[in-house]
């Protein structure tokens, strides 16, 4: 009997042995808890949106010549009506100081017409009462009328040629601002295409040339960005959007739709889109424009519901859920409510606090697998 035990031991041994030997090997995988939260239904920018300026203006003068005065500098704040640039014009500063002077002169003969006129007239009066009482004759009545008309008609002229060098100072001040340039509004100097003493040119018709001075409003910034056709019609004016920089990080910021246009874009041919325009809530200061940036724009949002990574589920809404007692994994089919690239909610198949299986496109990962946790 004892030989008997003896050898069934022995037997059993072995099989323990074969059976740890022959084992299917544990898949490692990672593992998520589900849980509550919130989880928002949005859609994002197919592509790279870009942070523009509500107002940014490149402005280059109206005629060319060589630059004589450039008072500001790259990144230099200015204010509406501030002086940028300025060609050189001492040729047409000379002229308007002769025309002033001109003018001045042109007053003071019109004055010296008119005092004689003036004159001229009271005496024509005079006459006329000495003539009324025969004290004087006819011929001298009508000369006196004759003079006050002419000098009248010579005050008329001068103070027409008066009004006449005025206009010509107006026409000399409005070629010399012709060669000055000035910030039609506030902002921030982002770049300046020229240097003291070169000289720029027009534009010639059908052939751009860079700005002489790019004039960007930072003041009111907001996101452009395009959405898939597809997307497009479920998104109104006025939408919450959380609006993600690169430069940021992770951060997001809250925003919302302002603008989505009217018409579709076939810039790429398969993957045509809607431009919508997004306005930051509440803009921060290190808000540069040209930033590139992802707008999610919130369509619906759910809260306290359960809820699952994204990226766990598997075509058909199945998940992997994990069996802590025997260590292994069983296929689930789900349903799903709202959902976004973060998080999708779940309706039926899954409670708060079952583990399922993160890492679905590992290898070896399948319905019934044994698994060790990362």
């Amino acid at each position: 009997m004892r030989k008997l035990a003896a050898l069934l031991v022995v037997i059993a041994a072995i099989g323990v042995a074969v059976w740890w030997y022959m084992r299917p090997e544990a898949v490692l995988v990672g593992l998520v808890t589900v849980d509550r939260g919130t989880v928002v239904a949005s859609v994002a920018n197919t592509r790279a949106g870009t942070v523009d300026a509500c107002r940014r203006a490149g402005l280059s003068p109206a005629m060319g010549g060589q630059i004589a005065n450039l008072p500001v500098v790259d990144g230099a704040r200015v204010e509406a009506g501030d002086l940028l640039l300025e060609l050189w014009n001492e040729d047409l500063k000379a002229q308007l100081a002769t025309a002033e002077r001109e003018a001045v002169a042109a007053e003071a003969r019109a004055r010296e017409a008119c005092i004689t006129a003036d004159v001229a007239l009271r005496e024509a009066e005079r006459v006329s009462a000495v003539f009324r009482d025969g004290l004087v004759s006819e011929d001298d009545a009508e000369r006196a009328e004759g003079r006050a008309a002419s000098t009248a008609a010579a005050c008329s002229a001068m103070r027409t040629g008066s009004e006449v060098s005025l206009a010509q100072i107006a026409v000399i001040e409005a070629q010399i601002e012709r060669t000055q340039l000035f910030a039609p509004f506030a902002g921030v100097i982002a770049e300046i295409n020229g240097e003291v003493g070169e000289f720029v040119t027009p534009s010639p018709v059908g052939v751009p040339t860079p700005p002489t001075v790019d004039l960007v409003d930072s003041s009111c910034l907001y996101i452009s960005a395009p959405i898939d056709e597809i997307d497009a019609p479920l998104i109104r004016p006025g939408m919450s959007t959380r609006i993600h920089l690169d430069a940021f990080g992770d951060r997001s910021f809250p925003g919302h739709v302002r603008r989505v246009a009217p018409y579709v874009l076939d810039v790429e041919k398969q993957a045509r889109t809607v431009e919508i325009e997004a306005e930051f809530d509440d803009p921060e200061d290190g808000l540069l424009p040209g930033y590139s940036a992802d707008v999610e724009v919130i369509l619906e949002s759910r809260d306290n519901v359960v809820r699952v990574p994204t990226t766990v589920l598997r075509d058909g809404n199945r998940v992997f859920v994990f069996d802590a007692a025997t260590g292994a994994i069983s296929e689930r089919e789900i349903v799903t409510g709202v959902s976004n690239w973060e998080f999708t909610e779940v309706l039926s198949g899954l409670s708060a606090g079952d583990t399922v299986v993160s890492t679905v496109d590992r290898e070896g990962v399948e319905d019934g697998a044994v698994v060790e946790p990362e």
